[in-house]
């Protein structure tokens, strides 16, 4: 027999009764572990990843209650059901004030077993699926997956990797599309709040009425329309992270509300009397120079010092062109996964992208090459399929006419990782890497020679 619905430990120390339960639960397709002993079941808890644990209440030796508290305290995906007699009741219902999924009353008919097992396994699939994008989440959040070798951007790496752990508030400035939110769910996914959702809200793109009610939320009756309480964003990110996007365009009365939020660590619901202690860490982004918006009367002093304790720059595209051909080529794999294809950029279309100033940074970046990919209708990416404002706004000359910033680059480690690619692209292939480098063979042979010289590729 196949079992593929889910593992079950039955513990019940009426042997017919644990036979009848088990091969009910066995032809259902469950592989089921049984045992008369509480003790032994502690034992198999510890040792096994049970999807439900079935246990009686009254167990010859031990309490089932003591079985339930060692599944919670393993923090495993696991679902506990109490079965229980008559006069056992008052006990059955604190054992699911502890955590028991549910509890079954004896005698109880084959019918009603299975819809509470099926019902606790389902339970259990959506406690695992949740893990398993929580996950997922950080994986894809992690600093190794923000593309970048240039000095700048490792700096800012080191930045993250540093404050990522804290619950210091954070502002990042950038420009628009150079991925300020990325690094603000890399922060919160690298930091001791993952377990916990992100939460982001953009404070340009809502009215300030509306904004109000969005982060600090609303008693029913505060306003016209106001017919049921509204749990807002502060209270929801509690324990969490609240990223607030465009903080710069923030108008004055929400930045009072905000500032007192950030210093007492409460809030209050609009129209109401509660003070709601908060945890809440907040990490803003702007694409404006708060210090200017100050003197200009728009932004409160105190409120910016509140925000700036950790500050951090992102480049725009055009000051680290040297990022481009890495990202492209994200991009493009991305694209190739996703439409089962393999397609490729060619070299010119490359030098005409490395040309280009991208006022809309990374982000335009990425709609350009979506763009050209769907367009092409072969496997080779050429000048072509490039649309006509990168043709237009292309500065004259070679690729490495691009910005230097006053800092400098370390042209050394860009190179090396730029023939890492080439080669992982090119699967080991020196000639085909050459190609993709637009360098001689023997040029970029010698230069991996010495690389491995040097114990920096294999």
């Amino acid at each position: 027999m196949t079992y593929n619905r889910g593992s079950i430990l039955l513990v019940e120390d009426d042997n017919n009764q644990r036979e009848i339960i088990k091969t009910i639960l066995t032809k259902e397709g469950f592989y089921v572990e049984d045992t008369d002993s509480g003790k032994k079941a502690l034992e198999l808890v510890k040792g096994s990843a049970f999807d439900i644990v079935l246990t009686d209440l009254r167990l010859p030796d031990i309490d089932g209650t003591e079985i339930l508290k060692e599944v919670k305290n393993i923090n495993r995906p696991c679902q506990v059901i109490i079965i229980t007699a008559f006069g056992s009741i008052p006990s059955a219902v604190e054992a699911t004030k502890l955590g028991a999924f549910y509890y079954l009353e004896k005698p109880f008919e084959k019918d009603q077993l299975l819809i509470v097992i099926h019902n606790a396994m389902k339970q259990v699939e959506l406690i695992k699926d949740n893990l398993m994008l929580k996950d997922q989440l950080i994986d894809r959040f992690h600093l190794d997956n923000i593309i970048g070798v240039h000095k700048r951007m490792e700096e800012l790496f080191r930045i993250v990797r540093r404050v990522a752990p804290t619950n210091s508030t954070v502002i990042i400035y950038g420009e628009s599309g150079t991925g300020k939110e990325l690094f603000a769910k890399s922060i919160h996914y690298n930091s001791p709040r993952r377990d916990k959702p992100f939460f982001a809200i953009n404070c340009a793109a809502i009215p300030e009425t509306l904004l109000e009610s969005e982060l600090f939320g609303y008693e029913k009756g505060a306003f016209t329309g106001a017919l049921t309480r509204y749990t807002g964003l502060f209270e929801q990110a509690n324990g969490s992270t609240l990223f607030l996007d465009e903080i710069g365009d923030l108008k004055p009365g929400t930045q009072a509300k905000l500032l007192r939020a950030i210093q007492e660590k409460e809030i209050r619901r609009l129209g109401g009397k509660e003070t709601i202690k908060l945890d809440v860490r907040i990490i803003t982004a702007t694409n404006k120079k708060l210090d200017e918006e100050i003197k200009k009367g728009n932004f409160r002093e105190d409120l910016y010092y509140r925000l700036n304790v950790i500050a951090f720059t992102i480049p725009p595209l055009r000051e680290r062109a040297t990022d481009i051909p890495l990202l492209v080529e994200h991009f493009m794999k991305k694209l190739n996964n996703t439409h089962g294809m393999n397609k490729a950029l060619s070299n010119d279309a490359l030098k005409l992208l490395m040309n280009y100033s991208w006022p809309g940074n990374v982000r335009q970046l990425e709609s350009i090459i979506e763009r050209a990919y769907i367009l092409c209708e072969g496997s080779l990416i050429d000048v072509d399929h490039i649309p006509d404002e990168v043709h237009q706004g292309t500065t004259k000359g070679t690729p490495n006419e691009i910005d230097i910033p006053d800092e400098g680059i370390d042209f050394d480690t860009i190179e090396k990782e730029l023939i890492k690619k080439a080669l992982n692209k090119a699967e080991g292939k020196i000639s085909m890497a050459a190609k993709l480098l637009n360098m001689s063979y023997d040029k970029l042979w010698f230069k991996i020679k010495k690389m491995k010289e040097k114990g920096e590729i294999f």
